[in-house]
């Protein structure tokens, strides 16, 4: 898309891939340009799966799962390639949550199931259940849990309060 002087009206990043430079809330929705939002995320890091498994808790558990959603995104993305189908999962269950959280039952109840389903088809495929220090059981019945309780009501959820435990 260009503007009308002929220039790309898209925020881009020093490679030149589209980014959106808006501020964001905690539950990654754009803010108008300005406004105060939460420290983003900076995608493409490099971390090791227990620094992947701490710093996405964190994020949990102060309320901002679309920004957890984000580092699991990174290690889909970078793992090697036998892991990224339970980064993947991870991912959705964060971003299930995420919306959960802005009202989307639909969309959130949808993402928390297809999440738990790909975390436990991953799990049962390696006949690993604690990969890295998560309980994979737990997290697969909580987004299970969560996902019957959104579609039953509606009401945005507290990310906060509705925050997984990773680990045990």
């Amino acid at each position: 898309m260009t503007n009308a002087g002929g220039s790309d009206a898209r925020d881009r990043d020093l490679t030149g891939r589209a980014r959106n430079a808006r501020p964001r809330d905690g539950l990654g929705r754009p803010l108008p340009y300005g406004a105060e939002g939460v420290p983003r995320q900076p995608e493409g890091v490099p971390r090791a799966p227990s620094e992947t498994v701490a710093e996405a808790q964190e994020l949990l558990a102060s309320g901002r799962p679309f920004h957890a959603h984000e580092v699991f995104e990174d290690a889909w993305k970078a793992g090697p390639e036998d892991e990224r189908a339970l980064w993947r999962g991870l991912a959705q269950l964060a971003v299930g949550l995420t919306h959960a959280a802005r009202g989307n039952a639909v969309g959130g109840a949808r993402l928390l199931l297809r999440g738990a389903g790909a975390v436990e088809e991953w799990a049962v495929e390696r006949g690993e259940d604690r990969p890295y220090g998560l309980d994979l059981p737990g997290l697969t019945r909580w987004a299970r849990q969560l996902a019957g309780r959104v579609e039953q009501d509606p009401a945005p959820v507290d990310p906060r309060a509705e925050a997984p435990r990773l680990g045990p």
